[in-house]
Parts: C-alpha cells; sequence; structure tokens
C-alpha cells in the first residue's frame, strides 16, 4: 500500500471498508502523523540482523556518539483491549518511512534482551574487544543497547507489560541507553505507566523507569466506547462439531470477520513464525493478532509449554482445525492440547475450533483423563461472553 505516512494510510482503510470512522482513533493517527514526519529525514543506521560485523557494530556506535539531530519523542498508546491499538501502530510500522525498523511482542523482546545479556557474560575480553566493547566491560546492558540500536532505528513493541522483576531491573537503564543512540520507540499497552509492575517486588527500584516513559514519551489514550475485538465475536460461534465442510466454512468466514482476510484469497493471507529458544515455530495463518493452526500441526508434534506461551502471548486469538477424538493411545497428543488450552486460558486468548466430538467427548478415557476435564470445563468457559469479553493477556 503506497501512502504518504498514517493519515493517508488509516483513510484508505475507511474507504476500503476494513475499519469504522473512529474518533478516538483518529486523534492517535494525527500524532503518529507527526511522528511520521519528523522521521522521514531522520538519519539512521541500515544493519539487519543480531550477526553485525565487527566493522558495523563500530560505525553504529560512532554514528550514535557523533548524533546532532534531535530525536523525536516516542508514544506510549494505552487503552482498553480491542480499541485498535494494536492496529494503529501496525499501520504505522509499515509505512514508517525508515528502513532500519522492528515490530515485536513486548515479551519476545525482553527474551531477546535477556539472552544477549548473557551471552556477553560469557565472553572473553578479547572477544568483547573484538566486537568493539570494552574487555572490562561486565555490565551487559550497554553493548546490548548498543546491538539492538545499530539493528533498529525504530522499535515498535506491542502489549507492553511488566510482571518479572528481571525484566523490571533491566528495563530503565536499557531504555535509556537505546534512546541515548537515538532509538525511537512506539509501544501499546493495556495499562498506564503508573500502573506498570503494580504491586512487584523492589518496585520502588522501577520508579525510575516510570518517570521516564511519563517525561520522554507522548502518552496517548485510546479508549473509545467500542471493543471492536469483541464486537466481531458477537454471534460468533467459536466451538464448531463435527469436522466436515461445512464447519471448515464456519471458520473460514469467522476468519474472514475477525480479520477482514478472505481464506480463499490465500495471497491476502499471510503466514508468520515465532521464535521460540531459538527455535522457529511455523504460523500457516496469521493477520490482526488472529492465527490459524491445525491439532495435528500443534498436538501431533514435539511442542511444549514455551511452544503454547509464545502463541498465547502474541495472538489474541486462535482458531484450531480438525480435533479428533482421542483414543486411550493419544495420550500425548492429548497431554499437549491440556496445555495449550491452559496457555490460551491463562492469557485470555479467545479460542474458535471444529472438533469431531464435544469437549466432554474429547479424551473420555486413557492416562491423563482425569485431568483433561478441567480441558473440558476451560473450553465450555472459553465459549461464554465473560471470557470473550476479557482482554488478551489478562488472567481470570
Amino acid at each position: 500500500m503506497t501512502t504518504s505516512g498514517p493519515v493517508s494510510a488509516y483513510q484508505q482503510l475507511k474507504d476500503e471498508g476494513e475499519i469504522r470512522p473512529d474518533a478516538d482513533q483518529a486523534r492517535v493517527v494525527a500524532r503518529l502523523q507527526r511522528l511520521y514526519d519528523e522521521l522521514v529525514d531522520y538519519p539512521e543506521i541500515a544493519g539487519h540482523g543480531s550477526g553485525l560485523s565487527i566493522k558495523t557494530w563500530r560505525i553504529a556506535q560512532m554514528f550514535r556518539k557523533s548524533r546532532t539531530t534531535k530525536s523525536p519523542k516516542g508514544v506510549y498508546l494505552v487503552g482498553g483491549v480491542g480499541r485498535g491499538k494494536s492496529m494503529l501502530m501496525d499501520l504505522f510500522f509499515d509505512v514508517a518511512p525508515l528502513n532500519a525498523k522492528k515490530r515485536v511482542h513486548f515479551h519476545e523482546f525482553m527474551l531477546d534482551v535477556h539472552a544477549r545479556m548473557k551471552v556477553w557474560r560469557g565472553l572473553s575480553g578479547k572477544e568483547r574487544a573484538a566486537l568493539g566493547g570494552r574487555a572490562s566491560e561486565d555490565d551487559p546492558i550497554p553493548p546490548v543497547a548498543r546491538q539492538i540500536a545499530a539493528e533498529a532505528t525504530l522499535l515498535c513493541f506491542d502489549e507492553l507489560q511488566v510482571t518479572d522483576i528481571a525484566d523490571a531491573m533491566v528495563l530503565g537503564r536499557l531504555f535509556k541507553e537505546l534512546l541515548e543512540r537515538g532509538v525511537i520507540i512506539v509501544s501499546t499497552s493495556n495499562r498506564p505507566p503508573d500502573a506498570l509492575y503494580k504491586d512487584g517486588l523492589n518496585r520502588q527500584l522501577f520508579l525510575p523507569f516510570i518517570e521516564m516513559i511519563k517525561n520522554t514519551f507522548d502518552v496517548l489514550t485510546l479508549d473509545g466506547p467500542t471493543d471492536y475485538r469483541y464486537d466481531r465475536l458477537k454471534g460468533v460461534e467459536t466451538y464448531y462439531t463435527p469436522v466436515n465442510q461445512e464447519t471448515t466454512d464456519k471458520l473460514s468466514a469467522a476468519f474472514f470477520r475477525l480479520t477482514d482476510r478472505d481464506v480463499e484469497n490465500r495471497d491476502k493471507v499471510p503466514s508468520a513464525e515465532l521464535t521460540v529458544q531459538g527455535r522457529t515455530l511455523f504460523v500457516p495463518k496469521s493477520a490482526r493478532g488472529v492465527a490459524v493452526f491445525s491439532f495435528k500441526r500443534l498436538c501431533a508434534n514435539p511442542l511444549g509449554s514455551a511452544d503454547y506461551l509464545a502463541i498465547a502471548r502474541a495472538y489474541h486469538t486462535v482458531i484450531m482445525v480438525a480435533i479428533p477424538r482421542l483414543s486411550k493411545d493419544k495420550r500425548n497428543e492429548a497431554k499437549r492440547f491440556v496445555t495449550f488450552i491452559d496457555a490460551l486460558y491463562e492469557h485470555g486468548v479467545k479460542f474458535l475450533c471444529s472438533a469431531d466430538v464435544s469437549p466432554d467427548e474429547l479424551y473420555p478415557a486413557g492416562d491423563g483423563a482425569f485431568e483433561f476435564e478441567r480441558t473440558v470445563s476451560r473450553l465450555v468457559e472459553m465459549q461464554s461472553e465473560d471470557y470473550l469479553a476479557r482482554g488478551h493477556g489478562t488472567e481470570s
């Protein structure tokens, strides 16, 4: 889509009938347009990927330190579930006039940060020096920030939230280093800055990060009256039986309603990949926070809780196709399905599926059948209006 910025891109979506006019969203788009205009001539580092050459690494550091252009303020976009925060951030990211840009779920970003810090701690002084650092630089945060700044001038984070003390203790210094190197940050969150890491251990040490967000970002509220995500789910069945062409067509129609993507036109339904502990997890269909998998792909293959948690964090809605009635010899598949549903339930992910039988008949006997009863209960609850109204990432 060729545009001259977020305002044009947003108008095109309205003209095509993909979104409704929304004054609250339009106000946010206007602010994103201003950031877009500020980035048109903004200098950037064109390095990509984590395997930067030593020369590129050193040039990146010199460039950041010698920057004279004042960096534009980033945006922290906060609001209730389903108001369009991620959609607007993605719209901005797609048209942002930079090559070195990265859009990532915040949890995945922090996992990557901790992995980089671990690698740096394990390097010898000689290896650190070869990478442009100081041999005696034991503190991993500055070199990790240099790596990230050399890879992306624009960072877009979806669902910034802090629940882990390890993240809380890193964030303030990491963001400070990134901002000093001219990195622009746009983030969405369900929580206003003052509510981040609420009641967390040693929260007083986290308060400077909250003040940094409030002082160095434009904090925008997107909290219009319409929960578009829930609105799209109203009246949509979530559990279809049996598995046949009719229920397949109904799931396709539900996917179209949730994403405005027609599965019959596969060119308009992109796939995606998630990185899980250094491995790549393929997502056959992915659009607007909705992912589609077959039961076989997720539960007949040797996947585990880390894979399912990555899916639950990355997508607000998951569609699973062709869940079979599981016999006694399918205890491994049943166990994986239990773990999968637990991950979705704990993160408030909406679940649509087609299955051979009703939930209570999926795994009536076999090793672990008693534990499976909790999954049956959750599958029933996940069809309720109360569950469908839950926010993504929120526990019951």
